[in-house]
């Protein structure tokens, strides 16, 4: 596996923890988007 694809499948695998962990509601927007790097506004957007 390639270096750019090894990126790519880690950062979906991170996204997938942190989304799966907000729909459990183990985590809250704001401590999701905090592991992902973002603002609560951005994950808001993208998992909506």
């Amino acid at each position: 596996m390639n270096r750019t694809k090894w990126l790519q499948e880690t950062v979906r695998m991170r996204f997938l923890e942190a989304y799966d962990g907000w729909q459990a509601r183990r985590l809250t927007q704001e401590e999701a988007a905090r592991l992902l790097g973002v603002c609560e506004r951005t994950f808001r957007g993208v998992s909506s």
